[in-house]
Order: C-alpha cells, then sequence, then structure tokens
C-alpha cells in the first residue's frame, strides 16, 4: 500500500497498524503525489485547540475518511514522551477507523499491534484502576472485542499473583540448546539440526563454562533463581549423561530459591527417552513440555516432522510413568493441511490425556520459516477463527485457565498464543519473561538476557548461532564474569 504523511513522520506505528489490519500489504513510500487507488493519506494538524488526524483511504475505487482529534492541551511541548504517544494514538485510531469501515469487520484486537496486550490492564490495575475499569479501557481506548477482553483480563490477573509471590532478589533463568533431530517447516528459531549436531559436546563444554561464570556473579549479587527454562531448539536432542550435567552444573552454580520451577523443553517426541526423562526428574526438572502440534499424520507429515501421533502418545505415556512432573502440550492452529474438524480432534485427544498445562499457538509465518519461503497453502483465517473458539470453548470447559499469552507478527487472523493451565500449575517462568516481571538471565547460543531495573527493560544477547557461540566464548564467559545487576 501506498503511505503519504504530512504534519508527523510516525512510520512505525502506521506499519504496525497496517500489517494488523492488511497482513498482504507492504508499505510503500512513493515520490509521485497521492491521487491513486491503494493508498492512504495520513495527516496531522496542530490548531489552538484541536490536534487533528485525517485518514483518506482510498481502496477498490472506493475512499474512507475518518477523523480523530485530541486537545492540544494534552500534547505538552514540555514532555514529548506523553505528546508523542498521543499524537501516534490519534494517528492510528484515524487509520484503524477508515480501515474498518473498508474492511466491514473488526480484528479481535481490535488496534493494538503489540506483542504484550496483557501490559495494558495490569499496569492500570497497578496503578489503581479497578477491573472493571481496566477493562472499560480496552474496549473504549482499544475497541478490543469481548472475547479478547476477557483473555486478557484472566491474564493480567495471574501475572499480578505472580507478581506478588517474587522475592526482590530472585530472578529466572534461560538456557538454550539450539539444536533439533530436524526443523519444522514453520521454525524461525535459530537452531542447528543434523550433521550440525556434532557440535554438541563442544558446545556443551562452553555453555557450562558460562554457567559457572554467571552462577558465581548471581551468587556474588546475593541473586537467587525461581524459574529454570531450557529452551531451544530441543533440549532433548542431548543424550541422557548430557542433559544430567547440565541440570547437576546449573543446581551448583546457582542458588535456587525454594520450589524453584524447572522446566525441560522435551518438544519432539522423536526426541523423549526413559532414559533422559529419569535424568531431567533426578536432576530436579519438574516441568516439561511434550509438543505435539497436531495429533494428525498427514498435518505432522506436512510440517516436516518425522515422528507420528503414535510417537506422541508413547512419549506423554513415559513422562507420566517415570513422574517427571507437570507436562505442558503445544498445539498449533493454522498449520498446513488442518482442517477446523482435524484440530478439534487434536484437542479433544489432548485434553483426554489430561496435561496439566496446554498452550494453543497461531501459526505465525516468520522471515526464516520454510512455509513462508515456499508460499503453502494454508487454513483460512475463517478456520483458523473456528480452531481457537473451539479450544477455547473446551479448555474452559475441562477447567483449564488462560494465564500467559503474546501476540507475533504474521500471525495467521491476527490472533495469538495463549497459555492454559489446570488450578494450581501456572508457568511463573512464561509469565515472568514475558511480562517481563523481573531479570531472565539467558546462557548460551541465541540466548537474550533481560535486565528488569525500575520498570525499565535493558537487553544483552549472546552470539545467535552455535558456531558464533564457540568462537566468542572467551569474551562471553569474561562478560558474564564482571556481569552487573
Amino acid at each position: 500500500m501506498n503511505l503519504f504523511f504530512a504534519g508527523h513522520q510516525e512510520k512505525y506505528a502506521v506499519e504496525q497498524t497496517l500489517l494488523t489490519l492488511f497482513p498482504q500489504e507492504r508499505p510503500v513510500y512513493p515520490d509521485t503525489p497521492p491521487g491513486g487507488d491503494n493508498e492512504l493519506v495520513l495527516s496531522f494538524s496542530r490548531g489552538s485547540q484541536w490536534c487533528t488526524a485525517r485518514a483518506v483511504l482510498r481502496r477498490g475505487g472506493k475512499t474512507y475518511v475518518r477523523q480523530c482529534r485530541v486537545a492540544a492541551a494534552e500534547l505538552p511541548a514540555e514532555d514529548p514522551v506523553v505528546s508523542t504517544r498521543l499524537t501516534r494514538r490519534t494517528l492510528q485510531r484515524a487509520f484503524y477507523l477508515a480501515a474498518v469501515d473498508c474492511l466491514g469487520t473488526e480484528p479481535p484486537w481490535g488496534m493494538l499491534s503489540g506483542v504484550r496486550p496483557v501490559k495494558l490492564p495490569t499496569r492500570a490495575m497497578e496503578a489503581g484502576a479497578s477491573p472493571r475499569q481496566a477493562e472499560a479501557m480496552l474496549r473504549d481506548q482499544y475497541r478490543v472485542s469481548p472475547l479478547r477482553r476477557q483473555l486478557a483480563m484472566d491474564c493480567a490477573q495471574a501475572s499480578l499473583a505472580v507478581k506478588r509471590d517474587l522475592k526482590p532478589q530472585e530472578i529466572s533463568l534461560y538456557v538454550g540448546i539450539p539444536f533439533c533431530p530436524t526443523r519444522c517447516a514453520y521454525c524461525s528459531f535459530i537452531s542447528a539440526s543434523g550433521s550440525a549436531n556434532r557440535l554438541i559436546p563442544d558446545y556443551l563444554d562452553a555453555l557450562l563454562a558460562e554457567i559457572d561464570a554467571a552462577g558465581a556473579a548471581a551468587r556474588r549479587a546475593g541473586k537467587t533463581v525461581r524459574s529454570v527454562y531450557l529452551g531451544g531448539g530441543t533440549p532433548t536432542t542431548l543424550e541422557a549423561p548430557q542433559l544430567a550435567e547440565l541440570l547437576d552444573r546449573l543446581r551448583r552454580a546457582f542458588q535456587l530459591a525454594p520450589g524453584t520451577e524447572c522446566t525441560v523443553e522435551a518438544g519432539r517426541p522423536d526426541t523423549i527417552t526413559r532414559e533422559k526423562l529419569i535424568a531431567i526428574r533426578e536432576g530436579g526438572g519438574n516441568r516439561i513440555s511434550v509438543n505435539p502440534q497436531t495429533m494428525s499424520d498427514p498435518v505432522l507429515a506436512a510440517i516436516g516432522r518425522s515422528h507420528r501421533a503414535q510417537d506422541i502418545r508413547r512419549a506423554y505415556a513415559l513422562a507420566r510413568e517415570t513422574g517427571v512432573g507437570a507436562v505442558n502440550m503445544d498445539l498449533i492452529a493454522g498449520l498446513p493441511a488442518d482442517t477446523p474438524a482435524g484440530f478439534r480432534r487434536t484437542v479433544e485427544e489432548v485434553l483426554a490425556m489430561a496435561p496439566e498445562n496446554i498452550t494453543v499457538h497461531t501459526l505465525a509465518l516468520k522471515k526464516g520459516a520454510r512455509l513462508r519461503q515456499e508460499e503453502t497453502p494454508l487454513p483460512s483465517g475463517t478456520d483458523v477463527a473456528a480452531m481457537l473458539d473451539f479450544a477455547w470453548a473446551a479448555l474452559r470447559q475441562a477447567g483449564y485457565l488462560p494465564y500467559y499469552l503474546y501476540r507475533q507478527k504474521f500471525m495467521s487472523g491476527s490472533f495469538e498464543n495463549v497459555g492454559w493451565c489446570k488450578p494450581g500449575f501456572v508457568n511463573v517462568y512464561n509469565i515472568c519473561m514475558m511480562e517481563e516481571l523481573h531479570t531472565v538471565l539467558s546462557l548460551g547460543a541465541g540466548g537474550v538476557t533481560k535486565l528488569v531495573e525500575g520498570g525499565v527493560v535493558r537487553r544483552l544477547a549472546n552470539p545467535k548461532y552455535p558456531q558464533e557461540y564457540l568462537r566468542n566464548m572467551g569474551a562471553i564467559q569474561a562478560e558474564k564474569a564482571a556481569f552487573s545487576w
């Protein structure tokens, strides 16, 4: 879509709104003057009493015009942060309303385009708003649909409960294992597979050294670890002795808080063995993920997985037999070759297994994913909505509660990813990481540390790729040893 601005240069905010409302369009800034089709002219004018945003959207031979205004007194020159925020919101609203006139429908999250919609009601309630007032803000200011408002409010209450329970000295810990047996078609994560897995022994040695350096720094600073998350990749690509060594080193290097939550992404059932599950349990792991994504063999084949639904059933049974703790199972709505009826069968079978956590993702076509590169046919936005509607109703009926959520770019239907749990099985790490409640120290390739200090978040990134990580281990260890909190 051609974009023309007057009186402002809020490119990023407008482009995010464009991505939400017209996901197939990309921003173009032509040198020619406006007057064609498939274009937006978005202006901002300042008067003595009112400042006005005006959107003129031309699409399909029709023109849609909307105006929104804000009192000039609300845009104080002495507070550029507030002024910029309100200017941006007013411009987005004008564009949004014109687009809704054009489309004839509103997206489920209304004007919200960010990754963390739960932050809005959480902050409002922390500032003294009642739950009713926080929900009204989502309705009136951001035009969020009733179902998404309920979802955001449920997750906000879960976030506030976890925050009240956290101690000032507590942090969370992420450990990245960027290896998988094969790469799934939807995956864009940094991970190595196949022959690249020969790097695992050297990688593990380097990771253990980083753990020692970071653990010593954390102890000096008086930090204790509230939650641990081994992610990837697929950590269970490691062999049982390697998992045991890694978990043992974490316990010895860091001061763990009483009842520390420790999650291991077992993810791919074709990497799960009895020996590995026992090593996780004995190493302090008390939560794992066995991630089917789907229980349909044709859909598993379409996304490039080498296992079948029966392997998922076997892996889940092993997890229960070995007593490894709580189990999470990930599902993805919108996978190729799937249908609403097929997704319904997946949800019903997973609910029958009764894991403590079920995470329902919406397919997001990220740049590095093979599905996006190959332009594979996918279920429509209407079908994905039907999948999610069924999952929500079935999960609530089965007694599961939503406790965290986030959104991504290029997500089918502009929906969301939601973690559901049985009462008493909230995953603390997921909430702390997504809602940025406290510092998350990240180790390993691709890890991004989030230092949370007084509501300000600073990010420190490790190299993305295993080879890069190994080449820079000296500097990484030195950085962790000198880490300042």
